[in-house]
């Protein structure tokens, strides 16, 4: 079991940056695929972005360009740096460590509005 706390949401307006932390418990993200996810209010979660073990990224079509996913092995935390924000990106976002852990964090809340 690994625990995961996400932190850095936050209000901000339409065009600003914001970068999101994840750190896991344990020393596991070299290792482990790493995912950010969004929840809206009312739907499923969706998946933003991944970093493999091989250091490879995708993201979902709606934030290429603006989100960037990278992590600190030493630190044994993932960011998500999130710039050119939209209100749509409105959402509650959760880290997300893959096979074998499937653990996820509580969520940070992150509103773009002016």
């Amino acid at each position: 079991q690994v625990q995961l706390v996400e932190s850095g949401g936050g209000l901000v307006q339409p065009g600003g940056s914001l970068r999101l932390s994840c750190v896991a418990s344990k020393n596991i993200i070299r290792i482990t695929p790493m995912a950010w996810y969004r929840q809206f209010a009312g739907e499923q979660r969706e998946l933003v972005a991944v970093i493999t073990g091989g250091n490879s990224t995708n993201y979902a079509d709606s934030v290429k360009g603006r989100f960037t996913i990278s992590r600190d092995n030493a630190k044994n935390t993932v960011y998500l740096q999130m710039n050119s924000l939209k209100p749509e990106d409105t959402a509650v976002y959760y880290c997300n460590a893959g096979s074998p852990y499937h653990s996820w964090g509580q969520g940070t809340q992150v509103t773009v509005s002016s």
